[in-house]
């Protein structure tokens, strides 16, 4: 393991275009807001810039409101983990709006932790427009 202390910091959040999870490509920036309107297929999120971390494990973690699945029951946060790929490195961590709106309101938390600590966290408030 590197004797560098990583470096990392979030450097856009807010609401972003569509992502394609299978591409390399990270989303497009278009919004600063923690606060996001709940219109489906809206995408948001943040983008972490990682220096100094390169073949270590990144675990990520998105606690949503209580969203129930298809048989009622809340769905647990959903989280995984990364292997950071390069030395000076962009990863996005986000989600989108799906229908129905009305039980993804609140507060959409997105944690980034490494080596057992928490480096990148942010707070989004989902709303129902007028």
């Amino acid at each position: 393991m590197s004797k560098l202390k990583a470096d990392i910091s979030i450097i856009y959040s807010g609401i972003f275009s569509q992502w394609d999870s299978q591409s390399d490509d990270l989303p497009r920036f278009l919004e600063a807001t923690v606060h996001v309107p709940a219109v489906i297929d809206t995408e948001f999120g943040f983008i972490a810039r990682i220096k100094k971390a390169k073949n270590q494990v990144l675990t990520y973690c998105i606690y949503h409101p209580d969203i129930p699945d298809d048989n009622g029951h809340v769905r647990p946060p959903f989280d995984g983990e990364v292997f950071i790929k390069e030395n000076d490195w962009r990863f996005y961590l986000g989600d989108c709006i799906w229908a129905p709106v009305s039980n993804k309101l609140g507060n959409w938390r997105m944690t980034l932790e490494l080596n057992g600590k928490i480096v990148a966290d942010k707070t989004f408030k989902i709303y129902l427009p007028e």
